[in-house]
């Protein structure tokens, strides 16, 4: 539909119902105006898979592997791909929109919300984040480019004031989301932090750069409750408040608009792009189906599979891997992350799937009839009590697997009742008269000793267990953030002792509190085993295999949103397990489970290193194709990894008196490792495969024109005896620049698959942007004309060839 017919449809409206469009009319939808045929639109948080509109653990979706492992994959054509998974599986759901890919960057390696983001580089950001916006919106769903802007901790997330230069801004922060509008992104959602002043939903950013300059003709959406004002807001370029029915927009904005103080122009503006996303997404008369693709993406669960491989990221290999299954009889799997995989990071983007194929499962699927797989999970990581789940609970009025969701009146009277399968709900079904929310099971342990319960929420809370009450208290709430009031609420714990194989029944309350959400949790853990005698038994069980396979990881303590970390260690005794399991066999690959960087010091001790992230529902499957030689490890470093927290150049994420300064400047990530001269445990690019290369020449035009892009010729020959696929990287430095800039900055990037002995050829085309800086004084972008030096590699470290460009000139 064209700008006159969308103006046309706005003259059929009245100031009251063009208000109404812009705040949602639910959590997840936006408002429909039948008079204009205009529909609801559906909204769904997607970085990791679709939820849709809610959190219903019987509503399964296909869990991708986090951001920050596609970030690893550098292969744009995958990364699409998986978002052609998402809107098929947004189709599925009934979503119009996908609230994803995150554009953040992996500033310091504290930050909670790493899983989400794709990586620490600006370029190899905006080239992911684009390749999955273009993977989306091909099958008519829209994607959302967030958070914008400079969001890219946690701590105080609500209100830091982010404090970055316009350079900085520009070169830095506002690039990936540059490349997004460039992909023809149809939203952008302003975060909840405020860039040099002003809260992001008021900000001047969303008007230039981003609908000015860049050409941005979506929605500029908010973060779920961001909008806390109705006048600044009103006049900003934001265009939708999310959520409803309440919003500061409303009846207080209609008044606004009467009275002059924000102008009906700026409405009628916000309302023509709302309706050329609906034109976009079919949600206008005559209304377009949802296209569900059946066999475009070949099959689910073989994409996630291979998603798992072209992530994984190999950082250290003694002739270890991969294992060859006809030279083994025993293999020994060690850690409760090979049984128990954090598949996905913690928050509101979470999912709920079905089928997660574990670590564990995998190896033993993979050797089955061919050699024994023991296993021992060693002592037990420091872990929050997981929800009660259908595996160790049942209904204790059906009797069947899961717990039983009751709503009580303030008489205790019984409003609502059904069967779950999960201890953890977040969104119960609230009736009129609701007060109390209760979850029951009933449990039978299968082991004995003092458990630990625990109910997590907010308000007054009791928790039985037998009747015998272990908890009965207020329990107020000191946050705001959506993300812990809605999603992840604090978990109150206490324990008690039960027997093995005898019955008990479990009774958690919370009754209900204004502004304080809905969502209840139940959680219970078994008595943990004695640490000393778990590590012996994951030693013995090592030394008595031909290879062992240690999974170690982050936990929801580490890694969820609404919160930044405290530390990169493992915790618990993993290092310790890690030691002792490598010592007693050599022949040891350590699995690091995790969506972000962590510290390991044993890395040298190890027969092989291999990193997978937050896997996905394929973990065990795409694991098992990379440790035994089915698939190489794909993956390369999107993000430097420190050797200890202590080394790592920038660190800060906690504000100081509301602000948080990017004192650091361009300098974030590997930038920031070789401004300081130091080096990191593994550099970003880095990552090997299966086999071996040779770079053996590199054509680079000795002169380019100032604007146009240029184009890397690299050869290199595949020396091992397997094929393999490598990631040619490029990297320019001007040491003697007359504005500041970084030691060395990524260019750009191209992957080609060789077969064994052979030669081939890949073409890095390297655009104008790498070249060019922001003039602060000019407020415009400059390109200085010389020499730069330039640098073709395996990462930013491991360079192989260097030369010299000049830019300008004839």
């Amino acid at each position: 539909m064209d700008d006159e017919s969308l103006d046309r449809l706005i003259g059929r409206l009245s100031l009251e119902q063009k208000v109404r469009l812009l705040t949602g009319a639910t959590t997840w939808r936006t408002a429909g105006e039948p008079g204009i045929g205009l529909r609801e639109m559906v909204t769904s948080d997607g970085p990791a898979g679709v939820r849709g509109e809610a959190w219903d653990e019987r509503r399964t979706s296909a869990l991708l592997p986090s951001a920050s492992a596609l970030g690893a994959m550098w292969d744009e054509e995958l990364v699409e791909r998986l978002g052609g998974l998402l809107a098929a599986e947004a189709a599925r759901k009934g979503v119009d929109v996908v609230l994803a890919p995150t554009l953040n960057l992996h500033r310091s390696p504290l930050g909670g919300r790493h899983f989400e983001c794709f990586s620490e580089d600006p370029e190899l950001t905006g080239r992911t984040g684009a390749a999955l916006v273009r993977g989306i919106q091909a099958l008519g769903v829209a994607a959302t480019a967030k958070h914008y802007v400079a969001n890219d901790s946690e701590t105080d997330r609500l209100t830091v004031d982010v404090r970055a230069g316009e350079r900085v801004l520009r070169e830095v922060y506002l690039a990936p989301f540059e490349a997004a509008v460039e992909a023809g992104v149809w939203l952008v959602m302003a975060g909840y932090n405020a860039v040099g002043g002003t809260t992001m939903t008021a900000s001047p950013l969303l008007a230039e750069p981003l609908k000015g300059e860049w050409g941005f003709d979506g929605v500029a959406v908010s973060d779920w409750a961001a909008v806390r004002t109705t006048e600044e807001t009103g006049r900003a370029a934001l265009d939708l408040a999310m959520p409803g029915p309440d919003s500061p927009w409303g009846a207080s904005l209609v008044r606004a608009v009467k009275d002059g103080r924000v102008a009906e122009e700026s409405v009628d503006a916000k309302v023509h792009r709302l309706l050329r996303l609906a034109d976009r997404v079919g949600a206008l008369e005559p209304y377009r189906p949802r296209r569900v693709p059946t066999a475009a993406f070949g099959g689910t669960r073989a994409l996630l599979r291979r998603a798992v491989s072209a992530g994984s990221v190999l950082l250290r290999n003694d002739n270890v891997l991969p294992l060859d299954p006809e030279g083994l009889s025993t293999v020994a799997v060690v850690g409760v992350h090979a049984a128990s995989p954090r598949v996905q990071g913690g928050g509101s983007a979470g999912v709920f799937c079905s089928g997660v194929v574990t670590p564990l499962a995998g190896v033993r699927a993979r050797l089955r009839g061919r050699a024994r797989v023991t296993y021992e999970p060693g002592p037990t990581p420091p872990a929050p009590p997981a929800p009660l789940g259908a595996d160790l609970c049942t209904d204790p009025g059906s009797g069947a697997p899961g717990v039983l969701l009751r709503v009580l009146d303030a008489r205790g009277r019984e409003l609502y009742a059904e069967h779950r399968l999960s201890g953890r709900q977040l969104e119960p079904d609230l009736p009129p008269g609701a007060h109390t929310v209760e979850i029951g099971a009933v449990l039978r342990p299968r082991r004995s000793g003092e458990w630990t319960f625990g109910v997590g929420g907010f308000g007054r809370m009791t928790l039985t267990v037998d009747d015998r009450t272990l908890l009965d208290g207020e329990f107020p709430g000191d946050t705001d953030d959506p993300a812990v009031v809605h999603v992840n609420p604090p978990v109150h714990t206490a324990r008690t002792a039960l027997t093995a194989g005898r019955p008990v029944h479990v009774v958690a309350r919370r009754e209900l509190v204004p502004g304080r959400g809905r969502a209840t949790v139940v959680v219970a853990a078994p008595p943990e085993p004695d640490p000393a005698a778990a590590l012996r038994n994951a030693v013995r069980a090592a030394r008595d295999a031909d290879a062992a396979i240690v999974v170690v990881g982050t936990t929801e303590h580490d890694e969820t949103e609404g919160y930044d970390r405290a530390g990169l260690s493992l915790g618990g005794h993993q290092d310790e397990l890690v030691r002792a399991v490598t010592a007693a066999n050599p022949r040891t690959v350590v699995v690091v489970n995790s969506g972000g960087p962590v510290e390991l010091p044993w890395h040298r001790e190890a027969g092989a290193v291999l990193l997978t992230w937050f896997p996905g529902q394929e973990a065990g499957t795409g694991l098992a194709d990379v440790l035994f030689g089915l698939a190489e490890p794909g993956g390369r470093l999107p993000t430097t990894w420190a050797a200890s927290l202590a080394d790592a150049p920038v660190t800060r994420t906690r504000p100081v008196g509301g602000r948080l300064d990017y004192a650091e400047g361009l300098h974030i990530g590997h930038r920031a490792w070789l401004r300081a001269g130091s080096g990191p445990a593994y550099w970003f690019g880095h990552g090997l495969g299966y086999t071996t290369w040779e770079y053996t020449a590199v054509d680079v035009p000795a002169r380019v024109v100032t604007g146009e892009p240029f184009t890397v010729r690299v050869t290199v020959r595949n020396t091992g005896v397997r094929a393999g696929r490598e990631v040619v990287q490029v990297y320019l430095a001007r040491p003697d620049s007359a504005v500041e800039r970084p030691v060395r900055w990524f260019a750009g990037y191209a992957a080609l698959r060789v077969e064994a002995g052979r030669t081939a050829s890949a073409e890095v085309v390297v655009g104008p942007r790498a070249v060019r800086h922001w003039s602060e004084r000019d407020h415009r972008w400059a390109t200085e004309h010389g020499a730069y030096r330039l640098a073709v590699g395996r990462s930013v470290a491991d360079t192989r060839w260097e030369g010299w460009v000049t830019v300008g000139g004839p």
